[in-house]
């Protein structure tokens, strides 16, 4: 018709709604965040539910509202037990750092060989910030309850994710049926499949991801105890923070531990390092893979331009969720691709089977 071909009409049409989805996607990135950390925080409490629920049977909203209660006592008893003193080991570091650095405390501070040379230079600069963050560390404490009270607006997000991981538990039996419930046939066998596998690849990379947070952050504890680090405690949660940062958190972590150990602490640089190496080496390749031996191996590579990429779209959040959105996507090429050559031979039989007639 009109000297169109209906088969290129057609893929026109469908690169046309792709990438409309994309941009759809990519405007509302922030609020497919909010979802997004729903969900996962949905699967890091889904276990502690399957455990209660086993002493009450058919009464999953019991189940979640037991957990949710006893997850708030226990943030608010680690609150008065651990934010008093983060309080005060974040304000003491703001408040000697910048005069720790003028003092010319980094002038022993170890360098390669061809870095040596423009030892003055690195001095120079690092006295102009810091004279820069001594002016302005004291009105930023000064201010802190009012930039808290500005900023609550920042808050509603994180106060949407457990809220949103309520319901996404509470019904998370009647969402899948519901998904099942828009395929027929073998569609919804591929469906129930990816379902299912998406489901495996998420809980256990979360069950992974909050043991090996916990696992860093109690190591630098003791670490930077037996040391005498005086903000021990305020590096070992940075720490921890910062294991959910694939790739990057942990080299992240070690160069504000080194920074501020030299700067602020009692040193201990070589230790520190071989501290970072044996606890890396422990948690890539003997924790992790115990931990995820049920999950879908991703290539280091890819797991860095996903994390690259994801800094670029969301941030720092998109950084967090680069590596689920990585398993996810190959969980579904997977299945796809096995079950084409199924599609594949059930319609070959028909013609086959008319051919032997």
């Amino acid at each position: 018709m009109f000297g169109i071909d209906e088969k290129a009409l057609r893929v026109t049409w469908t690169v046309f709604l792709f990438s409309l989805l994309l941009l759809v996607v990519y405007l509302i990135r922030d609020t497919l965040l909010v979802f997004a950390g729903a969900v996962l925080f949905a699967y890091v409490l889904s276990p502690v539910v399957a455990l209660i629920e086993r002493f009450l049977p058919k009464r999953r909203g019991a189940a979640l509202s037991i957990v949710y209660v006893v997850l708030l006592g226990v943030i608010v008893a680690l609150g008065f037990a651990l934010i008093p003193r983060l309080a005060l080991e974040a304000t003491s570091l703001l408040q000697r750092l910048p005069a720790l650095i003028m003092s010319g405390s980094w002038a022993t501070l170890p360098l390669p060989a061809w870095a040596a040379p423009v030892r003055g230079q690195i001095m120079d600069t690092l006295k102009n910030q810091a004279a820069g963050l001594q002016a302005h560390v004291v009105p930023f404490i000064q201010e802190a309850g009012s930039q808290i009270l500005s900023g609550v607006g920042s808050l509603v997000p994180i106060i949407l994710v457990p809220i949103l991981a309520f319901f996404f538990l509470k019904d998370a039996r009647t969402i899948k049926a519901s998904l099942l419930g828009m395929a027929r046939g073998s569609a919804r066998i591929t469906l129930a499949t990816i379902i299912n596998d998406i489901h495996r690849v998420l809980q256990s990379y979360m069950k992974a991801l909050v043991i090996l947070a916990a696992a860093s952050f109690l190591a630098w504890l003791i670490f930077l105890n037996v040391l005498g680090e005086p903000y021990a405690l305020l590096l070992a949660g940075l720490a921890g923070v910062l294991e959910f940062v694939p790739v990057i958190g942990p080299a992240a972590a070690l160069v504000i531990i080194l920074v501020v150990c030299t700067t602020a602490g009692t040193g201990g640089v070589v230790w520190i390092i071989v501290f970072w190496i044996l606890n890396r080496v422990f948690q890539d390749y003997v924790l992790n893979p115990f931990l995820m031996s049920s999950g879908v191996e991703i290539h280091p590579i890819l797991v860095l331009f996903g994390v690259l990429a994801g800094n670029q779209l969301g941030g720092i959040p998109g950084m967090f969720y680069s590596v689920p959105a990585l398993a996810i996507l190959k969980v579904v090429l997977n299945t796809l691709s096995q079950s084409a050559p199924e599609r594949q031979s059930h319609i070959h039989e028909p013609a086959a089977a008319a051919v032997t007639d």
